[in-house]
């Protein structure tokens, strides 16, 4: 009854009932009456008339959270339908909401009391500003200043909002409001800001509240990034804001302020200011926070009010330094106060909070950098001048004057870089090779998972001390070698003490000079393992042994040039293989195969003082070598092994290799096979069935490390394979038939599953790894047909291996258009059966999906023709079935389909059935592309989309299609041309989706796609602002709409990095390094 009662909204609505249905909704009644409430409520914010009984609501009800639901339906219609309402309506609620703010905010009481409903009318009050300011409330801005000078709890309000104002014109706009639009507010905001100046001084200057002024200089710090330097630099302002700085209760907000002031960069103009303003502030700093206050201990102590002043306090310095350092350094007496600031920020740095140190950390990283790069340049006058701003060529005699300049710059920070460097180690963050950490509980374990946030620092904490190396080396090996004498005469010793300090220690690989490094890393593993031999206690050694892993694990360069600590570390390796703590044995065989695929020639060869190549050595005495691994090590060693076998250039040797390292398996597989030739049933056993898996498993990781050289070994085992393949799967589908559909998840059907994956894993792997031999494909695709991909067709969809199908993307991604013979049977064996499977929902199979498009976007690639001479049904059941993909919210599969739509339409415009295939499917795509675009669930399709479209657009114009594209028997209207017909199409299209923008823009948006069809950065900020204007956009993110342009800016930055010694890892760099 209730309900409908409030349905019926002809008459002014019953608060009460809405009360208490609110109160339902929130309350602690019945999940029925929940649910209830919220259908109720669900339908009234739906109505498009609910909006005119907003003022009634707020006027007769006492509940906030009743004021807040009116709020919320008044705040929709603001957003998406204001421009549509008429004047006097619009002109009503805008008085309204004024009203109710100034006298809710112009009594100390109510304002306190209603504080949450007060704020949410500013930003409603916001919001309406964003459509009516400038243009039609011009007087906005002075009735506010006006209205502040009435009374001071209005004033702390009007601060508020203005506020709120600024961060929506100028932080949280993009994507938010069209180009036009933000441009014109923030002219609005530029021009009238002298009232808000006056304003400000004027409260900070008269008034006595603490809440009014802390309001005020919250509203400072939001404007000023932003307005005329002049109200900066040539008003009391700043002299005002550090008198407030040594207040506490404004310290936090004053600091907050003169961090933003730093933060300015607009060349030399007010450097005499800057000097003055840090002068003065570094002499209030000291007498807040005495420069010898150890600020770790005051930090962990200190309140939250205190801890944010220090992490302020790193902001301002930070920022200043950032943009004004180098007015610092041009008189002695302010060279020493920045001396003091340096020293400061190295302590502050020193505190254990992550956000602080994160601060901290990427100043110190641009400093470094600069010093770095200078240094770097001094070898190229012309880009010295350049970095120092001279923007004229050098005199002859100049670049000495410039080079002693560049000199004295690197004295000055000398001493500041040296602290600098101990801080990075002591510091140093874990990199992602080291498996071994202290839990919270002081034990030492196994990491189970990767924290990135530690990665990341990482990275820029390495890239730090390499440029750090770069400037002193000599100080950078003292500081690390004092350290690491420390540990071993136990002075210094503790886990994260030795952690830190190998961890900087492999940091810095690839920068010193190669003689040097070599001298510095004999002392280091010569050390290292000294401290193996004389530290007892278990969890002591494992904590050393990942770090002599982690050491010689980055320095692929020394072990290349000295064979006997090759060897040295090598059998250390193994002797790690034999020690049970968590993750020693996991770190030696990852560190193992990490130096094998850098050194693997140097195994294969007899070095000098031996009797036959370390890997014969390897070979014989592997079984008691692996003897204490599990399974999963055991594979990655025989990867390992396999690098190795893989450099031997002889064939025979090679082949002796592969046999001997091959041997433990083979022995075991035989004599499996041999049994089942006598009785097929010891095949169903459960512990032969995980051994066949483990021999599998082991195949596939030498097969991974050795391509082509396989082949004898796989030959050897393929045949007996696939017949273990087929009968284990008439296993898994009988299973299935009699058990329905939970067998497939008991143990048993897994383990048989997991051996037809790992057969199918095994034959990808050898056949993607080598090269590229049509005989090859020859010898192994023909007997797969009926054993695997009949398999597929023949078997229940959940007894399906998704893995068939990336197994034949791979074969026809490798063998290309030789395989064109073999795509029909391809395609008559998964194509039905698998969209079957994938079209009856979006989340089903969702292995099968990804692999399925990858398997058809590989046949339209390479075996373009095999479509073409599909029958038209089958050719919309693809077509179908790639819309399908591209619909899809899980985003790699949207991606797959789009690229493979792409594809499709370049290849069949230049195909002899152009016409055809884009009359059937132009207009189809038009509407299915424009779904996906102006669906915020599909953003990060959005580059794909836009090259779509490009495609489309730029086909039409091109006359290239010579049949009318549509039907003559459905339109009557015979349109000019093709262009023509898509334009109105499109217009009336996007018409129909998106009522609340007039046609008039609809129009102007189709003609300036059509007339930027040809410049691809104009089309997609065409198709960006109407995505803003269709309001779907709005209050989300939308960084996914600028990510092609993040990518182009992090593909520069790799090529930069090539450029310095050491800064991307010797074992990262894709090099076959040359270890002759």
């Amino acid at each position: 009854m209730a309900a409908e009662k409030l349905r019926d909204l002809t008459h002014p609505i019953d608060v009460a009932v809405l009360d208490a249905t609110v109160a339902a909704f929130y309350g602690t009644g019945s999940k029925q009456e929940r649910a209830a409430a919220d259908q109720i409520l669900r339908e009234l914010q739906n109505n498009p008339d609910m909006w005119l009984q907003v003022v009634h609501i707020l006027s007769n009800t006492q509940n906030l959270n009743t004021k807040f639901f009116a709020l919320q339906v008044l705040e929709g219609v603001i957003k998406y339908r204001w421009n549509v309402l008429p004047v006097e309506q619009r002109d009503g609620m805008k008085n309204y909401i004024s009203d109710v703010i100034v006298k809710l905010s112009s009594n100390e009481a109510s304002f306190r009391q209603e504080r949450l409903y007060v704020n949410k009318l500013n930003i409603i009050l916001v919001q309406i500003l964003k459509h009516e300011w400038p243009a039609r409330w011009r007087s906005f801005i002075p009735d506010l200043v006006t209205a502040a000078k009435t009374s001071e709890t209005i004033c702390e309000n009007c601060m508020a909002i203005l506020k709120l104002l600024s961060e929506e014109v100028f932080d949280f706009s993009r994507g938010e409001m069209t180009q036009q639009k933000i441009k014109e507010l923030k002219q609005s905001l530029n021009s009238e800001f002298q009232l808000i100046h006056e304003l400000c001084l004027y409260v900070l200057s008269a008034s006595q509240r603490t809440e009014l002024i802390r309001a005020t200089l919250a509203t400072l710090h939001a404007f000023l990034s932003w307005i005329p330097l002049g109200y900066i630099f040539e008003s009391p302002l700043l002299e005002t804001l550090l008198k407030f700085f040594p207040v506490p209760s404004y310290r936090n907000l004053t600091l907050q302020c003169l961090t933003e002031v730093a933060a300015l960069n607009f060349g030399d103009f007010y450097d005499v200011q800057y000097v003055k303003m840090y002068n003065i502030f570094m002499v209030q700093l000291q007498t807040v926070l005495p420069t010898n206050t150890n600020i770790p201990n005051a930090y962990t102590n200190g309140s939250s009010e205190e801890q944010a002043f220090i992490q302020n306090l790193a902001l301002f310095f930070t920022s200043f330094y950032k943009f004004h350092i180098r007015v610092l350094e041009s008189s002695q007496e302010n060279i020493n106060s920045l001396l003091i600031g340096l020293e400061y920020l190295i302590n502050i740095s020193y505190v254990d909070d992550t956000e602080v140190f994160k601060v901290c950390l990427d100043y110190w990283n641009s400093l470094v950098l600069e010093l770095f790069e200078a240094k770097h340049n001094l070898d190229n006058p012309a880009a010295t001048a350049n970095m120092m701003g001279l923007q004229m060529p050098l005199l002859p005699g100049m670049g000495d004057g410039l080079g002693t300049q560049l000199l004295q710059r690197r004295q000055l920070y000398a001493g500041p870089m040296s602290k600098l460097r101990l801080l990075m180690i002591s510091r140093m963050a874990k990199p992602e090779e080291v498996l071994i950490v202290e839990d919270e509980n002081g034990n030492i374990v196994r990491e189970t998972l990767k924290d990135n946030d530690v990665l990341v620092q990482y990275k820029i904490m390495r890239e730090t001390l390499i440029y750090l190396a770069h400037l002193d080396h000599d100080d950078t090996e003292k500081q690390m070698l004092k350290k690491l004498s420390k540990q071993l005469n136990g002075e210094d010793w503790t886990w994260n003490n030795l952690n830190t300090l190998c961890w900087a220690i492999g940091s810095i690989s690839g920068s010193m000079m190669e003689d040097q490094e070599n001298r510095f890393l004999v002392m280091v593993i010569r050390d290292l393992l000294n401290l193996c031999e004389i530290t007892k206690g278990k969890d002591n050694k494992a904590v050393i042994a990942s770090n002599i892993m982690y050491v010689v694990g980055q320095y692929p360069r020394f072990l290349r040039a000295h064979w006997k600590f090759l060897k040295t570390v090598i059998n250390k390796l193994f002797e790690f293989m034999h020690e049970t703590h968590p993750g020693v044995q996991d770190m030696a065989c990852d560190t193992f195969l990490k130096i094998v695929q850098k050194c693997k020639r140097k195994f294969v060869i007899v070095q000098v003082g031996e009797n036959e190549p370390f890997v014969s050595e390897l070979l014989t005495t592997l079984p008691t070598t692996i003897a204490d691994l599990e399974p999963h090590q055991i594979h990655s060693f025989y990867e390992s092994v396999g690098h190795m076998i893989q450099a031997e250039s002889e064939a025979l040797k090679r082949e002796e290799y592969l046999q001997r390292l091959m041997n433990l398996p083979n022995q075991k597989w035989a004599e499996i096979i041999g049994h089942a030739r006598g009785n097929v049933d010891f095949l169903k056993d459960q512990d032969v069935i995980r051994t066949v898996l483990n021999i599998l498993q082991t195949n596939t990781s030498a097969a991974s490390a050795l391509g082509t050289y396989f082949l004898p070994q796989i030959t050897l085992i393929f045949l007996d394979m696939l017949n273990v393949y087929k009968m284990y799967s008439e296993l898994i589908s009988a299973g299935i038939a009699e058990g329905g559909p939970y067998a497939s998840r008991t143990s048993y059907v897994k383990l048989l599953r997991s051996v037809k994956r790992e057969t199918l894993k095994l034959i990808e792997t050898f056949l993607d790894k080598a090269e590229d031999q049509p005989q090859i494909g020859k010898q192994f695709v023909p007997p797969m047909m009926d054993p695997v991909l009949g398999d597929y067709a023949r078997n229940l969809p959940d007894a399906r291996e998704s893995e068939v199908l990336s197994l034949f993307a791979t074969i026809i991604n490798k063998y290309k258009g030789a395989m064109i013979d073999d795509v029909p049977r391809i395609f008559e064996a998964v194509f039905q059966c698998t969209l079957e499977m994938i079209t009856k929902n979006f989340e089903d199979y969702p292995e099968h999906r990804l692999k399925f498009f990858s398997l058809l976007r590989a046949i339209a690639t390479y075996c373009f023709q095999a479509l073409i001479l599909l029958s038209p049904e089958q050719l919309k059941l693809v077509m179908d079935s790639v819309m399908w993909a591209f619909r899809h919210t899980e985003r790699n599969i949207a991606e797959t389909g789009l690229i493979l739509l792409l594809e499709m339409l370049k290849n069949f415009q230049n195909s002899e059935f152009c016409n055809q295939f884009y009359r059937s499917y132009f207009v189809l795509i038009v509407q299915e592309i424009f779904a996906v675009l102006t669906d915020t669930f599909h953003k990060p399709g959005f580059k794909l989309h836009v090259l779509v479209l490009q495609h489309l657009f730029c086909l039409v114009e091109s006359g290239a299609l010579t049949e009318p594209l549509w039907d003559a028997a459905t339109v009557p209207y015979p349109y000019p041309n093709n262009g023509m017909f898509v334009r109105e199409y499109t217009i009336k299209l996007l018409g129909a989706s998106f009522p609340n923008i007039p046609a008039s823009e609809v129009t102007k948006f189709v003609n300036g796609l059509f007339e930027s069809r040809a410049d691809l950065s104009t089309f997609k900020n065409h198709i960006r602002d109407f995505l803003v204007q269709s309001k779907e956009f709005s209050a989300q993110d939308n960084k996914d709409l600028y990510a092609e342009e993040a990518a182009a800016q992090k593909e520069r930055e790799r090529q930069r990095m090539l450029s310095i010694p050491g800064l991307i890892a010797p074992n990262e760099i894709q090099d076959e390094m040359v270890d002759s």
